[in-house]
């Protein structure tokens, strides 16, 4: 039987709150582990803790998103929400925390954890999305995201744990600190270029997919030519979850176990077979995060 890992489902989140054992136990039985990332201090506590309580196939990432560093202000998921969907759901909708990044608590964390249950430092990167219209706050909140980036990658070095890295409208500078911090990781739910794909490839990195390939955003390239692009021995899949559902799931809420529409999606596009993908992908993650699935 095939086996898919989700590299990225939020099962952490508030989403969550009432039945995330529930969707943990389904995307088991359904032979699909999960590393679940934190978004700021909270929530990388919650992994963890939820991790812990499971023998294998959940796992725990610790990291502050950079939407959490700098102004504290409301974030709508819109990309969730298809042309004909209702009303948003309470979690499609919250509030940054202008979280300050402890480098000691993080590490506690990692070091307070049972061994193998933290994987990666993460979800941590670059995002100039949500920004400012003031010339100089933006160039301010742009140092200081890369500043806290930089400490998360050292927190990484520390531990020698990959980085499950965010990027959005930020590709070239997130290249320029790559080349300077050696570390394995991944690219999760990539939105750049083929050309700069190759450049991630050739620092060593893999690259997340995730139901954002479903989606026709006309201001990001073809996710499907930017897939045909990569050796799918680079490539590990993602749900997002509870964001980005698949299509074909049915649900407003994303979930790990959905992770193989995007398997079935990559497949097509790739023109090979769903187990070539869920083979290949399995063992990209377990190298990437030196899991072991025996």
């Amino acid at each position: 039987m095939y086996m898919l890992i989700d590299t990225h489902g939020h099962v952490n989140f508030r989403a969550f709150k009432e039945d995330g054992d529930e969707v943990i136990l389904r995307a088991l039985r359904d032979n699909t582990w999960i590393i679940m990332p934190g978004s700021q201090y909270s929530t990388s506590k919650r992994a963890v803790e939820i991790a812990e309580g499971y023998e294998r196939g959940v796992y725990a990432a610790i990291g502050l998103h950079p939407i959490h560093v700098g102004e504290q202000r409301k974030v709508e998921v819109l990309e969730t929400q298809s042309e004909d969907a209702g009303a948003k759901q309470p979690w499609e909708t919250f509030e940054t925390r202008a979280e300050e990044f402890d480098y000691e608590a993080y590490k506690e964390l990692i070091s307070g954890s049972s061994k193998g249950k933290v994987v990666a430092v993460g979800e941590v990167g670059l995002d100039y999305y949500y920004f400012p219209k003031s010339k100089t706050r933006r160039e301010e909140i742009k140092q200081k995201q890369k500043e806290i980036l930089q400490k998360q990658m050292d927190l990484a070095g520390e531990f020698g744990l990959p980085v499950i890295l965010h990027c959005r409208k930020a590709h070239e500078d997130l290249l320029e600190l790559l080349t300077i911090n050696h570390l394995r990781g991944v690219v999760h739910s990539y939105t750049g270029t083929a050309e700069q794909a190759q450049e991630f490839l050739e620092l060593g990195l893999y690259v997340g997919f995730n139901g954002l390939i479903f989606k026709d955003v006309p201001a990001l390239p073809d996710p499907k030519e930017v897939i045909a692009s990569i050796p799918l021995e680079r490539i590990v899949l993602e749900t997002d979850s509870p964001y980005l559902v698949p299509p074909a799931a049915g649900q407003e809420r994303n979930e790990p176990s959905f992770v193989r529409y995007v398997a079935e999606e990559i497949a097509r596009i790739k023109k090979v077979s769903f187990e070539d993908v869920a083979r290949a992908t399995t063992e990209n993650a377990r190298v990437l995060f030196t899991l072991s699935v025996e």
